[in-house]
């Protein structure tokens, strides 16, 4: 659906962008992670035809956004970080204007409008003016321009910024829906929404792509090594002592007894080793019940400041 190849964007001697590529499936959430200044908002800018690379191509469904910007940019939807609302019109006077712009067709466009109205889920906001509405709202309309015409890819810059716990919950049920019609580009600081909704994950540093994956792969793979926390029935220095006889598991850390006459601890294994079989030999061999066993995987926090270094912006 979205290809980005060698994609290269260069102020001067500095390069915002630098000989990124990766490609976004049909039917797609990717979260587009990386620190303020890494080129996020950049490639972006790029794949919607508002500015110019250097250098690379950039192809929608087929469309070079470069050869062919108009029949490209009609299968994108773009909400930037700040929407382009006219806060003097009422809801419905935008959402008519934006689809005359958008060239939809006259005898489609109350369907559309009222289809997108509630998808987003502002019904109810028709008649208010737009400089009224709260800034979740604001957010939902500026959704609402994106959808209209009912692109192939929409693009979101940062669509839950500024918005209370409540806002971003139900923006995440919005992003949620898209993603069973549209292809979808999802940038957002925070981390936890892109997290719930992404099926993919790409990391910008410095103007080039450091990771590309699924969080689980992404946690697995930066983990070192497969770590378990478990909660065995026996004596400490026992249970211990039999969890170190065995070369699989590298490190046994105890972190305190939390139910009578048991010990939580924290193993790891050598990098790409699963460690869960030889865990229940260990126990199973000396009798030491397991009662609780599960994967302390990378949070995307954790992901991210390990790839990025913890870097901030310029």
């Amino acid at each position: 659906m979205i290809e980005v190849k060698n994609l290269t964007k260069r102020y001067g001697q500095h390069y915002a962008v630098n000989d990124v590529s990766f490609t976004v499936n049909d039917g797609e959430i990717l979260g587009f992670l990386g620190p303020n200044g890494a080129g996020k908002t950049t490639t972006m800018n790029i794949i919607t035809g508002y500015i110019s690379a250097t250098d690379g191509d950039v192809v929608i469904n087929g469309v070079d956004i470069l050869a062919e910007p108009e029949k490209a940019k009609a299968k994108i939807g773009y909400l930037p970080d700040a929407p382009p609302l006219y806060n003097e019109m009422k809801v419905d006077e935008y959402l008519r204007f934006v689809a005359d712009i958008k060239k939809v067709k006259t005898h489609d466009r109350v369907k559309m409008i009222n289809e997108i109205k509630e998808t987003v889920r502002i019904t109810d906001m028709s008649k208010r003016l737009i400089k009224n509405l709260s800034k979740g709202y604001k957010q939902r309309v500026g959704l609402a321009q994106a959808m209209m015409g009912f692109p192939e890819v929409i693009i979101m810059d940062e669509p839950t910024v500024g918005l209370d716990p409540k806002q971003i919950i139900e923006m995440r049920d919005v992003i949620k829906r898209l993603g069973k019609k549209h292809t979808v580009i999802l940038s957002s600081h925070i981390l936890q929404e892109v997290s719930a909704v992404s099926d993919h994950i790409l990391i910008i540093s410095n103007g080039q792509i450091k990771a590309s994956d699924t969080a689980e792969h992404l946690s697995s793979r930066l983990s070192h090594g497969n770590i378990m926390s478990v909660r065995v029935k026996g004596e400490e220095a026992r249970v211990i002592g039999a969890l170190e006889n065995y070369p699989a598991i590298r490190k046994v850390t105890p972190s305190g007894s939390h139910e009578p006459g048991t010990i939580d601890l924290e193993l790891a294994g050598d990098e790409d080793v699963d460690i869960r079989e030889a865990i229940f030999a260990c126990m199973s061999k000396n009798n030491f019940p397991i009662l609780q066993m599960r994967s302390l995987n990378l949070t995307l926090e954790e992901i991210f400041l390990q790839i990025t270094g913890g870097e901030g912006g310029e």
